[in-house]
């Protein structure tokens, strides 16, 4: 199938674009873009009033399968990308078992292909079992199909095994993602430590459980090489820190989430599970710290951090509760609602931080309206207020503070290879 589209405000900032432009896309790949694109052969797509963007990239999505389907599956979560504008997400490896073989990243990839909504990326873990004892068999991960490696949901403790971890994956030249986390500072905390943990009556976490990690990766990196890619960064700290190794020309990379970057530990005060997440909430200081972080390219992508837990792991007592919060659906409207209509990031910045900059710290052929790209295309409003509510969810989970909130940013039509892969209203 031919497809035209046409009107729309065509936002690629890999090309510096910022126009209303047409885009011919034919078998699967954009063949033309420009103006006036007239064939009389292809089906129109009316994008007029909506922006025209490459499909968004999410670095970080948990999909729970294998292992905890009531959760997640492969299928449901390759939906709810679909509806946040998604046509690429990288699959997080604290599956059950974890990816930490060959077999598990050709699994992953086996299911994806099938179901064929997404593309789904595996991402393999640093150590087997994610254990942190022992290396993963990492160029059986990689001659498989993993794009980075990660322990997601554990820090890699032991220095020398990280420092191995980097100068093996050299070899790939793939990142590795890191959760920084000391457990000997968190201990049992469940929030961020300071006035609402001491309020709450909760065992905080300090902000420099994240941080001394964060140090100590950016340090390793600098003396051994390797691309380190900070996963949910959430203290101003650590972005003083990523910073700073930037400026000593580390390979380092960051992500921020959305809930990092939009909500504080003073919202904890009604107990609500929906709103634990790790690393924790932290002060409305971190908040606006990393938002000046994404302004500044300082923190590169926006991940959602797609977290999906049933009501039994929510339901519970809060210090029970498990960790985190979805974010496919949400992610995209919460960037336009807080930072872009804000004026904090400009709209072709945002879509810089979910297009082509996860796309290069990937390796990635990804994330560009070039000529001859992937017909990856994302259709969206960015005016159109919309309500989210429990129904607003494809995800299996529906364990999001959002709820009950009013944003802007609807998510028109999902193109994938040149396949309309998801569609709000059809528009005549």
């Amino acid at each position: 199938m031919k497809l035209l589209i046409k009107n729309g405000l065509v936002i690629d900032p890999a090309n510096k674009i910022e126009e209303k432009l047409d885009i011919l896309v034919e078998n699967g790949k954009i063949v033309k873009i420009g103006k006036n694109i007239s064939d009389s052969k292809a089906k129109i797509i009316n994008a007029k009033d909506r922006i025209v963007t490459p499909g968004f990239i999410d670095m970080h999505t948990h999909l729970r399968e294998p292992g905890f389907e009531y959760k997640e599956t492969i299928e449901s979560g390759s939906k709810a990308a679909a509806k946040g504008g998604y046509t690429t997400i990288c699959c997080m490896p604290n599956t059950n078992p974890p990816i930490d073989n060959q077999a598990m990243v050709e699994f992953i990839k086996l299911k994806s292909s099938q179901i064929g909504i997404v593309d789904v990326l595996p991402i393999g873990t640093i150590t087997k079992g994610r254990e942190g004892k022992e290396l993963s068999p990492i160029g059986e991960l990689y001659n498989a199909g993993a794009i980075a490696i990660s322990d997601d949901g554990d820090c890699v403790a032991n220095s020398e095994i990280l420092r191995r971890a980097l100068q093996y994956t050299q070899m790939f030249n793939i990142p590795i993602i890191e959760h920084c986390e000391d457990i000997n500072l968190t201990a049992e905390g469940v929030i961020n430590e300071g006035y609402y943990s001491t309020l709450l009556g909760l065992k905080g976490i300090p902000s420099s459980s994240e941080e001394v990690m964060v140090a100590r990766d950016i340090l390793i990196t600098r003396e051994f090489g390797g691309k380190l890619h900070i996963a949910h960064v959430s203290t101003a700290g650590s972005v003083d820190l990523i910073e700073l190794g930037k400026k000593m020309n580390v390979s380092v990379t960051a992500e921020a989430t959305p809930h990092h970057f939009t909500l504080d530990d003073s919202m904890l005060q009604t107990y609500d599970t929906n709103f634990k997440v790790k690393p924790p909430l932290r002060t409305k200081n971190d908040v606006k710290a990393i938002k000046n972080g994404l302004k500044n390219d300082i923190i590169d992508v926006i991940a959602t951090d797609h977290a999906p837990h049933a009501e039994l792991d929510k339901h519970v007592e809060f210090n029970n509760a498990a960790d985190g919060i979805i974010g496919l659906e949400t992610c995209f409207p919460l960037i336009i609602t807080e930072l872009v209509k804000p004026k904090i990031l400009s709209l072709s910045q945002a879509i810089s931080k979910i297009t082509i900059n996860p796309a290069k710290i990937l390796n990635l052929n990804k994330g560009t309206l070039s000529v001859g790209s992937d017909a990856d295309i994302t259709i969206a409003d960015i005016k159109e207020e919309i309500m989210i509510d429990e129904g607003f969810f494809a995800s299996r989970s529906t364990n999001s503070p959002f709820i009950g909130r009013k944003v802007f940013g609807e998510i028109c039509k999902v193109i994938k290879n040149g396949n309309i892969i998801y569609e709000k209203n059809s528009r005549k």
